[in-house]
């Protein structure tokens, strides 16, 4: 197809988990709904469903906090059983069509579907509608020439809708689009822009590669050329798993180490357990400690290792608990990073 040398979808299931407990319970249907912890036990909503948005009810909230919000919020627990299952439903209705699959989540996947001699945009309507049909539930898509613009694309017409940024769109595309869009933006490097009078990517390619190294440092090299649409990875069916943890959120805080190491013995068992299950064993690069705090502010503590002895992990506790400066517990985790498979940086050049 002319102009396209890449076809590029990005599907994102909308409201995933919250939309399968309306499916499957009517009365939730058209109400608002958060999936996720009880309030009674420290929970975090994983997602809420759209009638929720609007009172600013967000996942990753305090379910406290969502109730606050929305007084009429109905909280419903999680069945990752249910959620596994519908996405390897999708999983294999997007395999009717490629096998080049990079699934990010439950409820989000690149596809490459450049060999395929079809519109793009028609593709992805096809395999919206076969997962409608056959799950109840809808899906929103991007369709771009690389996996950055699918991305953003995607989000644009939610729910159920799609977006296309064919190839001699991505300059008008970019020139108004916020910088909060790109990948790798947060809150810190899009107010440092903001000082500057930056919000829109059309603004950021005023910048040279030397100034955007002197501001943000190797990643002011990448956003030379996310800003300006640019994005050359590859679709990879097998992308590997860069870490594996466990953690738990306390009804009660943990106010001592001592208790802080009781626990993380019980969690160390669990991460053990979970990495015997593994089907792949891959060497470990790191490990590490994350703990919340009362006042929600995080710290993780790692160091190298080749496996997670709970001994290392205590040292490392014991780091992370002083930090808290003497602030009760409410969330403690543990976990291993892997080694990288293949360490393939993006080549970029520095020039004016």
């Amino acid at each position: 197809m002319p102009g396209w040398d890449r076809k590029i979808i990005h599907l994102d299931m909308d409201c995933f988990y919250a939309a399968i407990e309306q499916r499957d319970n009517p009365e939730l249907r058209g109400k608002p709904v958060g999936v996720g912890g009880s309030r009674h036990r420290r929970g975090v909503l994983t997602t809420c469903s759209y009638e929720a948005r609007p009172f600013g009810v967000r996942s990753a909230m305090p379910t406290f906090l969502a109730l606050q919000k929305c007084p009429e919020l109905i909280v419903v627990p999680t069945r990752f059983d249910v959620y596994r299952r519908e996405s390897q439903r999708i999983r294999e209705i997007m395999g009717v069509f490629t096998e080049l699959i990079e699934p990010l989540s439950l409820d989000e996947a690149y596809l490459d579907v450049s060999h395929l001699s079809f519109e793009p945009a028609a593709v992805a309507f096809e395999i919206r509608e076969r997962i409608h049909e056959e799950t109840g539930l809808t899906a929103s898509a991007g369709i771009a020439a690389n996996k950055l613009l699918a991305k953003i694309a995607s989000d644009m017409n939610k729910p159920n809708g799609q977006c296309v940024v064919a190839p001699g769109e991505v300059a008008a595309f970019m020139e108004s689009l916020p910088v909060r869009k790109l990948w790798g933006v947060g809150g810190v490097s899009a107010g440092k822009m903001e000082r500057r009078g930056i919000r829109t990517c059309g603004q950021l390619q005023q910048l040279s590669r030397v100034e955007l190294h002197g501001l943000f440092g190797r990643f002011g090299l990448e956003l030379y050329e996310l800003c300006r649409g640019i994005d050359d990875r590859a679709v990879q069916p097998h992308r590997p798993r860069k870490s594996l943890s466990t953690e738990e959120t306390f009804t009660q805080d943990l106010t001592t180490l001592a208790e802080c190491e009781r626990r993380l013995a019980i969690l160390h068992a669990d991460l053990m357990r979970d990495l015997a299950g593994k089907r792949e064993p891959r060497p470990i690069r790191k490990v590490f400690v994350k703990l919340k705090f009362s006042n929600f502010t995080r710290t993780t503590v790692e160091c190298v290792a080749p496996e997670p002895n709970l001994a290392i992990l205590n040292g490392l506790l014991e780091q992370g608990f002083r930090r808290g400066a003497g602030l009760a517990v409410r969330l403690l985790g543990a976990g291993v990073r892997f080694a990288e498979i293949a360490d393939e940086p993006r080549q970029m050049t520095l020039s004016m």
